[in-house]
């Protein structure tokens, strides 16, 4: 997976502690501390809202976009936004219009500044890279040949616009240009040149400079699955369904079918690896009923989230921490640099976005983790951002960092749990039930519209 070879780079430009400057919105919000006797909702209210400001008041002041991360990669300055990241931080920001923590206006105007910005931003064959510079929008290379188009951190940012799209409805100039920019952009993304030519796969990569010499087959189960969705749905460039069963679906890690600590697990690798897996697709994907010839995707995110947390309480590896309240691993900064954690690749590193992304899958006991994080673990790990990316009591070690793409989907999963906002939003896309629909999948969103 591609994932991996990102983890790989990023564990070379790891984190090198120089804070930066946070950006001036026009009205922030305030952090707040512990505090104590929360109801679950009061206190879902509080994590939110904190958490958001990573998006709000820390977002690039030119472009809207969000900053890869709260502390300067490597020597690349205080310009990097990431293309992914800024997908979730869209959805972050309908999330918090929401529920009122923003003006409406402002939500609004800081919508026109995103699109806008993208408008006139890098792209190849209507692909983002997997970062921009948020004061030029010219490409900052994430890799020595990767320098081109994103497909996979394109598809986290479209899942975010198609629900913006969707969000956005008001018959004013602000929202007919979110509306409008939007479609221009969508219906410029050439997901079929990123087959190579008409392959029974698609490709993550292209380079204007290096072509397809990255040659990475995007191939399941991981968090890639909103990618074909999305290829599926396009009008102008779409890919046939054969991409999907004889690429997406053809891996040696796509069906499993196994038990682990009593879940069966449909597919994906064994104990079903970093809990992104079940997070970043479904943002806007709703697994609720959704199942085609492979998986119940219900079942698959839920054993999965089931089987991780089970694995956790077990500690195989007896890390300090690990137990009931505090689990959950997934790909997060550590006392090394980065990983991507899961059972199979444990470290004693707890990464506080896995439970709490999950909470639509298992609301109880990510509940319990949110109390144990907040209550227990507070004063080392909650911040101004909400959560700090990760912390290991094995070694004493707690992070200090926040990353867009951690940050996002406790924002977007926790409303997900609570109201189903996006998954309703992106769901209801007519582009996105014509792509279900395409691939034979069932849910109960299609020809709602």
């Amino acid at each position: 997976m591609k994932k991996i070879y990102s983890l790989l780079l990023l564990a070379l430009i790891t984190v090198s502690g120089f804070a930066q400057k946070t950006s001036k919105a026009t009205e922030g919000i305030k952090p707040v501390g512990i505090i104590k006797n929360l109801s679950d909702s009061a206190l879902l209210d509080v994590v939110q809202r904190q958490t958001f400001r990573y998006f709000w008041d820390f977002g690039h002041p030119t472009s809207g976009l969000a900053r890869e991360r709260s502390n300067v990669a490597f020597d690349y300055g205080n310009e990097v936004v990431t293309v992914g990241g800024s997908g979730f931080g869209i959805m972050a920001l309908i999330a918090a219009d929401s529920r009122k923590f923003i003006p409406h206006d402002q939500a609004v105007n800081r919508m026109v500044k995103i699109v806008d910005f993208l408008y006139k931003a890098d792209a190849y064959h209507g692909v983002f890279p997997h970062w921009l510079n948020g004061e030029t929008g010219k490409t900052i290379r994430f890799g020595r040949k990767d320098d081109g188009g994103d497909l996979v951190e394109t598809s986290y940012l479209f899942q975010g616009l198609l629900c913006a799209k969707q969000y956005f409805t008001a018959n004013t100039p602000q929202e007919r240009r979110i509306r409008d920019v939007i479609s221009w952009l969508w219906g410029e993304v050439e997901w079929s040149w990123y087959t190579q030519g008409g392959r029974d796969n698609l490709y993550w990569h292209w380079s204007p400079n290096n072509g397809w010499v990255m040659n990475f087959p995007i191939r399941g189960f991981n968090e890639c699955l909103i990618t074909y969705i999305l290829a599926e749905s396009a009008e102008r460039y779409p890919v046939s369904a054969d991409v999907y069963h004889r690429g997406w679906a053809q891996s040696d890690f796509f069906k499993n079918g196994q038990t682990f600590y009593g879940y069966k697990l449909p597919l994906g690798f064994d104990y079903g690896g970093p809990l992104f897996f079940s997070q970043y697709s479904f943002l806007g994907l709703n697994p609720t009923g959704l199942k085609d010839r492979y998986a119940d995707y219900w079942e698959q995110n839920l054993n999965h989230t089931l089987i991780n947390r089970a694995y956790c309480i077990d500690n195989p590896k007896k890390f300090k921490g690990y137990g009931e309240n505090s689990w959950g691993l997934t790909a997060s900064d550590n006392f090394e640099g980065y990983n991507a954690h899961s059972p199979t690749n444990d470290l004693g590193v707890i990464t506080p976005t896995a439970a709490i992304s999950a909470f639509p899958y298992t609301p109880k006991y990510s509940m319990q983790a949110l109390r144990h994080f907040y209550y227990d673990l507070g004063d080392k790990i909650w911040g101004e951002y909400g959560f700090t990316d990760a912390f290991s009591e094995s070694k004493n070690w707690y992070g200090k960092s926040y990353l867009a793409i951690d940050q996002g989907p406790e924002v977007v999963m926790i409303e997900n749990y609570r109201s189903g906002l996006l998954w309703n939003l992106f769901m209801s896309c007519p582009e996105v039930q014509k792509g279900l629909k395409k691939l034979d999948f069932q849910s109960p969103y299609i020809g709602k519209n």
